[in-house]
């Protein structure tokens, strides 16, 4: 089979504006198992929203932008309800830029023979293909924008938003999560930022230029993030999976205390997830057990476990139609870290 034969049905990417999920989040309330446990989180998430000082904080870790669910989180920060996003680098370059840049992301299957999609050049996320050629075009207009930036250590909080300046002229998509956080003065954290396409186009970037070049600095990014906790005092988290996002975002209360400062725990955290929390695994670990570190309050707290594209959409609706949003006070972080 040839290449257009397999990339010719695009993943579509919900709308949560248009499906009001009102009823659905209020029957499951007096529901039992994930249902219940759905309804309280956006029963929680609907606290973090109404009450106007708390920042709200979206980790990101997985492929539900891949998925289908990359609107949704462009809407969660259109609408006010978002404040900071801390990512794996694959949501934000490998996904939400990569499409920016007019690419796509294409229904497929598990059930197919790897061999014959890496002769294709076709990646694959469970049942959802890319096109390496186009993966590697969105590697190189990264090492393009290295190429415009003056050689010294950025965060990548600051080369992401460089990313949101290039797309403001050079967009394909223009309702991109990395445009938009742009516009919103909305900061993006990915603590692991070259684990991703921007890894192979800082790479080549510093290939070329070996003395004076670009490059990444995780500590600044982890201070940064810090003076965003010890200046906003309430927080909230809203995390999809965990990984390096989840617990980067949680660390900032200790890292404020090693400082010097006190600040209170996270007293808002949901968490969606299918991980195992047997295991010891850090993406495992639940909202109670971060709450022995010091990290996370648990009045407020719900772990869902669940696969995220399938109840991400119904809390987020629900929240949307619920209008609270509406009254928020834009944070603008961006603003208070470029000072």
């Amino acid at each position: 089979m040839k290449k257009s034969d397999i990339l010719k049905e695009e993943i579509k990417h919900i709308d949560i504006k248009s499906i009001d999920a009102t009823a659905i989040i209020n029957a499951m309330r007096d529901m039992s198992f994930t249902s219940r446990d759905t309804a309280s989180a956006a029963d929680i998430y609907s606290k973090m929203i109404s009450e106007n000082k708390c920042t709200n904080i979206l980790t990101l870790a997985g492929s539900t932008s891949a998925g289908g669910c990359m609107q949704v989180y462009v809407d969660m920060v259109k609408n006010n309800m978002i404040d900071v996003i801390v990512a794996t680098g694959a949501s934000i370059v490998d996904m939400d830029f990569f499409e920016a840049l007019g690419y796509k992301h294409y229904k497929g299957t598990p059930n197919v023979n790897d061999k014959d999609l890496r002769d294709l050049y076709i990646d694959r996320i469970y049942d959802t293909f890319i096109d390496e050629q186009e993966l590697q075009a969105c590697d190189n207009t990264v090492y393009e924008i290295c190429k415009t930036l003056e050689p010294k250590p950025y965060s990548s909080r600051e080369f992401i938003r460089e990313m949101g300046k290039y797309l403001v002229k050079n967009s394909k998509k223009k309702d991109s999560l990395v445009q938009v956080c742009y516009e919103h003065n909305v900061p993006i954290f990915c603590p692991a930022f070259v684990d991703s396409s921007a890894g192979f186009g800082l790479a080549k970037h510093q290939w070329e230029n070996p003395q004076k070049h670009v490059s990444i600095d995780s500590v600044k990014d982890f201070l940064e993030l810090t003076k965003i906790k010890m200046e906003a005092d309430t927080t909230g988290l809203f995390m999809i999976g965990g990984g390096v996002p989840k617990n980067f975002t949680q660390d900032t209360v200790i890292c404020a205390e090693i400082l010097g400062k006190d600040v209170p725990m996270h007293k808002y955290a949901i968490q969606i997830t299918v991980a195992d929390v047997r295991d010891g695994a850090c993406s495992s670990s639940t909202l109670k057990e971060a709450s022995s570190w010091g990290k996370v309050d648990t009045v407020y707290e719900q772990m869902v476990f669940a696969e995220a594209t399938s109840v991400l959409p119904l809390i987020i609706s629900y929240e949307y139609h619920r209008g609270a949003w509406k009254k928020r006070t834009s944070k603008e972080w961006t603003k208070y870290l470029d000072k």
